[in-house]
């Protein structure tokens, strides 16, 4: 009979654990359900994220304070089951959310599959703008995809270990990193529109800004690590890969405002930029019937150049990491 071991890692969460571990307990408690253990990898936290963990039937490692991804490490190395389902500790299961993974798994060659996300932050515009994105982009996907999240993804245990896990020095994109590797090995991925987590969506610029460096930091790394990813995949294109550097253009020609025969060249940046907008903007507008998501425009203008910040900096690190090293 197939078990599952549900890993969930987490850092000053206790926002969000409460409604997590509550959803993934009825899962578990369903008649005849192939979730057998809740591993929660306490990765560090300083709030109040130990004492709601402890109120439930989920057992409790201490992680290091080292990241998702030597989180995940740690929980997935203490499970006893052959399937191991990693979903974040700001998402709320669906009571289904596992069993609609499931049947992708009876193909032995199929090494993991993922899902998508409902959302549980509606009051926000830039949670609803975060979300509605990521839901456009998951209508597009296919059943067969080139990586997975892991926000809610399954993976067979004896492929983790033959993989060694997640890559620990990756803060940020180490879902994909791993993803790569296992395609590599000869594995399938899979992508389910019917499972679904929700999602506590960022609703500060702040944090969701910082986030976003963080993001281009790490798939400079990424992509220089594997190479032949970076045009498209099966969530983004060549034109999402592209803005980060149009920002990045159209910050460094900034000063020529100040020389009046050349003032005109930031506009071209700045023009490639806003036109780059156009079709998510216009696809969530359509599907959504509502003006607001009019504002995905600037919002994504922004999020690009922090990326573009992001990849600036991980490219330094890399040139002189290399240049020292």
């Amino acid at each position: 009979m197939t078990s599952v071991s549900l890993v969930i890692p987490g850092r000053n969460c206790e926002a969000t654990l409460d409604a997590c571990l509550s959803s993934a307990v009825a899962i578990m408690e369903q008649p005849g359900a192939p979730l057998k253990e809740i591993i929660f990898v306490n990765d560090g936290s300083t709030d109040g994220t130990e004492e709601i963990a402890a109120r439930f039937p989920v057992t409790i490692h201490q992680g290091g304070g080292n990241g998702p991804g030597a989180a995940r490490n740690a929980g997935w190395r203490r499970a006893d089951s052959d399937l191991i389902w990693f979903v974040d500790s700001d998402c709320v299961m669906a009571i289904d959310a596992l069993a609609t993974l499931l049947p992708h798994m009876d193909d032995e060659q199929v090494g993991g599959v993922s899902g998508t996300y409902g959302n549980a932050s509606e009051g926000s515009l830039l949670a609803c703008l975060i979300h509605e994105e990521i839901i456009e982009r998951h209508r597009q996907m296919t059943r067969e995809v080139d990586f997975l999240a892991t926000f809610n993804v399954l993976y067979r245990r004896h492929i983790l270990a033959e993989l060694d896990g997640f890559d620990e020095r990756y803060l940020k994109a180490q879902d994909a990193e791993l993803s790569f590797r296992v395609r590599a090995a000869g594995h399938r991925l899979h992508f389910e529109h019917a499972s679904r987590v929700d999602h506590y969506h960022e609703q500060h610029w702040g944090a969701y800004l910082r986030t976003q460096r963080q993001q281009g930091f790490w798939r400079v790394w990424l992509h220089l690590e594997h190479p032949g990813h970076g045009a498209r995949n099966s969530y983004s294109n060549a034109l999402d890969h592209l803005q980060p550097i149009i920002a990045m253009l159209l910050l460094v020609t900034l000063p020529l405002l100040a020389v009046p025969d050349v003032r005109w060249v930031p506009a071209i940046p700045l023009g490639l930029l806003l036109l780059a907008q156009i079709p998510m903007t216009a696809r969530l507008v359509r599907r959504l019937q509502s003006s607001r998501y009019v504002a995905f425009a600037p919002m994504s203008a922004i999020r690009a150049i922090w990326r573009g910040v992001g990849m600036t900096q991980g490219v330094l690190t890399r040139f002189l990491k290399g240049a020292h090293g």
